[in-house]
């Protein structure tokens, strides 16, 4: 097969444009020689030639970026290093531009067709490609074979040569520096970042000439790939030393802003259709809450002490165990963080960053990315078997296009895989054989081998000579190594054909960058511990579109799907992508603004949204300062209101012990209690369009994989449950006695036992559900002696306000006690402007957030005191009315939070004992 391109795709084009536009103004040169005279040898080259000042590229500058939506930087960002050169010391001071593009996008064929674009438009001849890495290099090399057919069409046949660096070949620098071609070297950064590289070396072979001077006065203009990993000090010190005439910097994720003159964020490749559409297949464990589960991800020095960052299951307000995330320091339990006693063992003794490891003070100790409490075998088989099964199902549909299928495992330990009796290994090959033995697969498979359709590529850096070279072991069998590795990395047509039998591929980091392929359509992460590689380097190893047989590239949504086959759950999976992304580009926005994001304006959040496709963080409410209005302080109306609400109560219940034991016994033997299990969940990652970031959409119900029961020590019921209760309803106390009843009364006791915690949590939640409808329907409220102080809301002090909505209040009218009224919702917002509005209001007040009522679940905080006078007939003198009213979108309860609900209920009952008129409404003409 042959890979086909098409040269009219817009943000191609305009990425490749917003390069070329840079140098307007500059005149097509033609190649001169030039010679450097040096103390004792001299150098000659056909160098590179800008004309154009740094004040003339500014302005193009501004113009680019104000082109493509991008804020303009006051000012060409420069690097400037002091430099060795034939005739002595110098400074190297050369701008630098950035093309950011997302993964799977084409960039490599961008900046080659921008090489060609600047020769044709301005002459310009000499490139160095610099990469960071091996795997990066080979891309870079294929991605030139491939495109130099479609090229030379292109651009009518230009004279180009492209060759990978070789420090055993040097006169291929001496025609880099000397011939009057496009000559386009590529180099990794480690071939020349160190005094011993051969490159700086002066060499016979050279007569007597130090290569790096040849490429010095040859002034190339550099290509950094993927130069967020070349940002050290050593790194751009090597940069300079080529003594650049300029650098072109691409990558989807720069971590410093190098002069940004165009942007194809993750958010628009994904809205646009330019990258695969992704899904993840989740592969979790449910009701394995009967155990402890840490993961620990990471440890960090903050100031004075050192705090570890751990992965746990915590029980919530709402008695849901959930994965979560925790930060813990020496001393921490975290019973006390996670709300389990399941936990109680583990109190943090020591956190040690120079050996990665947290120890316990139940002797447990937990290195950096390892976990415990996780079936870990039974997880990666489930993986593996879901990752081929999809394979199967996927290339039975996509034959018929034409389209081979590829699946990408990442794995954390090369033994797991490498050795014969790897259990990665052995899990693969198992499930291969049973899948491919079924009814649905066995025409298409049945006749392959497990061994025929794997290859896989290990690689080891090791430095020899002051190079580093790449030392590739999987088998030992070098012959075997090397067939993989070319493959791999070279071979991409024969990978992609129906020809080759392999559709497997193993790796781990080695191909965390540099390397993709179109046709991975599934990724599967099998990490033992915490991964090293982010959510963004797996899944853009199989982000770009798919290719057929014939070498075209689909468009078609239907085809263009990756999944992922996660072990965590999909939500989280995709919320760690998000926040990657953030995280990525947080320090580029602050060194582009000038400040934290925390401090960005609206607008700025603004620019930084239509810039980079992410949504501002959470912001802290408005900030309002509230003055009082002292005129009103005194009047009766206030007053009276006052007294009649001030009054605090007590409540009393009484409860039906044995109705409530029915009522849950009943509802719990209709409860299906599961056992331990490992299930699996499928979610379509989308954009909100809202935030303008991703979200996981769930895409099919739970599909349990096996069951777990018997492969763990189970819990004590009666301490779960009690657990449970204490950290879910603490308004609510039950003995032992009682929770031990309403197991001794239920049918499925051997659910109980079989899975204490998922059988607690249901008896819990019955328990809480039923007893809190008893509470509230008999509650009763009487008076005490104990009052609410006016003096708490009449303070001299300026109030300061956190509110999303405000209502200014009218100061002619004068209708309430502050000038700023804070609104909890745009419903009370307009509630308070219609009270203004209304002449028989005679005075309101939202009631501060201290003004709470008891119930039995939770406080209760009213929303408003209102005073009205209401005419009344044959010219009686107006009646006052002193009342309180609660806020609501609508009347319809279905609608309500049940617990908003449940206070309600509570709430007019205890204005109902203070004889004060209590109504539900959802504007100002429902007053009465």
């Amino acid at each position: 097969m042959e890979f086909r391109f098409d040269p009219n795709q817009e943000f191609q084009v305009k990425a490749i444009e917003a390069v070329a536009d840079l140098f307007d103004g500059q005149p097509r040169l033609g190649p001169a020689m030039h010679f450097a005279a040096g103390p004792l040898f001299g150098v000659s080259a056909i160098p590179n030639r800008l004309d154009l000042d740094e004040r003339a590229l500014l302005a193009n500058l501004e113009k680019v970026q104000t082109r493509n939506g991008i804020r303009p930087d006051a000012a060409l960002q420069c690097i400037e290093q002091g430099i060795e050169t034939l005739t002595g010391p110098k400074t190297a001071r050369f701008p630098n531009f950035s093309v950011e593009m997302e993964t799977g996008t084409g960039k490599t064929y961008v900046y080659l067709r921008t090489i060609l674009e600047l020769n044709k438009r301005y002459g310009m001849l000499k490139f160095i490609i610099v990469v960071p890495s091996v795997a990066i290099r080979e891309g870079v090399q294929k991605t030139l074979q491939i495109t130099k057919k479609h090229l030379n069409a292109l651009y009518g046949n230009p004279v180009y040569r492209s060759y990978v660096y070789d420090s055993s070949n040097l006169s291929q620098v001496r025609q880099f520096a000397q011939t009057s071609s496009v000559e386009i070297l590529v180099m990794t950064i480690d071939s020349f970042n160190k005094a011993s590289n051969v490159i700086r070396q002066s060499t016979d072979r050279l007569q007597g000439e130090t290569p790096i001077h040849l490429i010095q006065a040859a002034r190339p203009i550099l290509i950094l790939d993927e130069p967020q990993n070349m940002e050290s000090e050593k790194s751009i010190t090597a940069l300079a030393a080529l003594d650049p005439l300029f650098a072109l910097r691409y990558s989807a994720t720069h971590r410093v802003p190098y002069n940004i003159v165009y942007r194809l964020s993750p958010a628009d490749a994904y809205r646009q259709g330019l990258v695969k559409k992704i899904e993840v297949d989740s592969v979790i464990t449910e009701g394995q809450e009967n155990l402890p589960y840490l993961v620990l991800e990471d440890i960090q020095a903050r100031k004075t002490r050192l705090t570890a960052r751990l992965r746990v299951r915590r029980l919530s307000r709402k008695g849901a165990v959930a994965q979560a995330r925790i930060t813990v320091k020496p001393g921490d339990s975290l019973q006390a963080k996670t709300n389990r006693a399941e936990y109680a063992p583990f109190v943090v003794d020591e956190i040690n960053r120079g050996a990665g490891f947290v120890r316990f003070a139940n002797n447990v100790e937990l290195r950096v990315g390892e976990e415990i409490g996780a079936d870990r075998d039974a997880i990666f088989e489930a993986q593996i078997r879901q990752t081929i099964e999809e394979h199967f199902r996927k290339q039975e549909r996509l034959r018929r296009r034409e389209i081979k299928v590829l699946s990408l495992f990442f794995i954390d330990r090369v033994a797991n895989y490498a050795a014969e009796d790897g259990v990665i290994r052995q899990l693969f090959n198992q499930a291969f054989e049973e899948l491919k033995a079924t009814p649905e697969f066995r025409d298409t498979w049945g006749r392959v081998d497990a061994s025929q359709v794997q290859a896989a590529y290990f690689a080891e850096k090791r430095h020899r000579g002051g190079e580093v070279e790449l030392v590739d072991s999987v088998s030992g069998d070098n012959k075997q190594d090397e067939a993989a590795y070319d493959l791999i990395m070279k071979n991409k047509e024969r990978l992609l054909s129906f020809d080759e039998p392999v559709a497997f591929i193993f790796s781990h980091s080695a191909l965390r960058e540099g390397w993709d392929n179109p046709n991975i359509f599934q990724i599967c992460t099998l990490n033992q511990t915490v991964s090293p590689m982010k959510k963004r380097q797996e899944i853009g190893r199989g982000v770009r579109l798919a290719v057929n047989q014939a070498g075209d590239r689909l468009q078609d949504e239907q085809v263009n799907i990756l999944t992922v086959v996660a072990n965590e759950s999909y939500r989280l999976y995709v919320e760690t992508l998000q926040r990657e992304i953030t995280d990525e580009y947080r320090d580029q926005i602050q060194a582009r603004f000038g400040k934290a994001l925390d401090e960005l304006t609206r607008a700025e959040w603004q620019q930084v949204e239509k810039e980079y496709g992410i949504p501002p963080p959470p912001r802290e409410a408005r900030k309002g300062r509230a003055h009082l209005r002292k005129k009103r302080v005194m009047r009766d109306d206030f007053k009276k209101l006052w007294d009649r609400i001030r009054q605090k109560t007590r409540y009393s219940v009484r409860i039906d012990t044995e109705r409530v034991l029915g009522e849950v016994v009943r509802a719990l033997n209709r409860t299906p209690i599961n056992p331990p299990r490992l299930v699996l969940q499928r979610a379509e990652m989308d954009l909100d369009e809202e935030t303008g970031g991703f979200r996981a959409m769930l895409t099919s119900q739970a599909k349990t994989l096996r069951h777990l029961r018997g492969r763990f020590p189970l819990p004590n019921l009666l301490d779960v449950m009690g657990d449970l209760m204490e950290h879910t309803s603490p308004q609510v106390r039950l003995t032992r006695r009682t929770l031990l009843e309403v197991f001794r009364r239920t049918r499925n006791q051997s659910a109980a036992l079989e899975n204490p915690h998922e059988w607690a949590s249901a008896a819990v939640r019955l328990l809480k559900q039923e007893l809190l409808e008893q509470l509230v329907a008999g509650i009763q409220y009487e008076k005490i002696n104990e009052w609410y102080e006016m003096q708490q809301i009449l303070d001299d002090k300026p109030l300061e306000l956190f509110c999303e909505h405000f209502w200014r209040a009218d100061p002619q009218e004068d209708k309430t006690l502050y000038d700023l009224v804070p609104c909890d919702s745009e419903v009370e917002r307009q509630f308070a402007e219609e009270m203004e509005a209304r002449k028989d209001v005679l005075f309101y007040l939202k009631l501060p957030g201290w003004f709470t009522v008891e119930t039995p679940v939770g406080k209760y905080n009213p929303d408003w005191a209102v005073v009205m006078e209401t005419e009344q007939p044959g010219g009686e003198k107006n009646r006052r009315l002193y009342l309180v009213r609660e806020t609501k979108s609508t009347h319809d309860r279905s609608e309500w939070r049940l617990d908003e609900t449940r206070k309600v209920d509570c709430g007019k009952k205890h204005f109902d004992a203070l004889g004060v008129d209590y109504k539900v409404v959802t504007c100002a003409s429902e007053l009465l």
